[in-house]
């Protein structure tokens, strides 16, 4: 097992420093599990909350507002729960050692790329490709 390693409360990777060092993996690894119990925690939420308001309700616009609001919270949960998927996908390349890399071209992938997005797998450029040629195939 790896020593802890010490991050002060305000470290960002910053460019200066070795692309992908322990301090950077420790860094990303905190933010993606953070992030991962965040959207834990407000499914608990949901799931309570669902369970709360599944009660009768007498009047049929008070119950289709309360089904349609129901059916939109599923949905939030549902894109939440496929982001879980994809932070444990990200946590795993940390523990692989290939986070940080493009999946398309192997290239790094900027540190303001992933401070905003830690779960992102592909260099900023290769994203617009990618998304270019998406766009071409679904006109067909």
């Amino acid at each position: 097992m790896k020593p802890e390693i010490f991050l002060p409360d305000d470290y960002r990777p910053g460019e200066d420093e070795p692309f992908m060092n322990d301090r950077q993996l420790e860094y990303f690894r905190r933010k993606l599990l953070t992030w991962k119990n965040e959207l834990l925690e407000q499914s608990a939420e949901t799931l309570e909350g669902l369970s709360e308001s599944a009660r009768a309700v007498p009047d049929i616009a008070d119950r289709a507002s309360e089904e349609t609001d129901r059916a939109l919270e599923l949905r939030t949960r549902d894109r939440q729960r496929k982001l879980v998927g994809k932070i444990d996908a990200a946590i795993r390349r940390i523990d692989e050692g290939d986070y940080g890399y493009c999946d398309k071209t192997g290239e790094p992938i900027s540190l303001r790329r992933l401070d905003a997005r830690p779960i992102a797998t592909m260099t900023l450029e290769a994203q617009e490709r990618h998304e270019r040629r998406e766009r071409v195939h679904r006109d067909d």
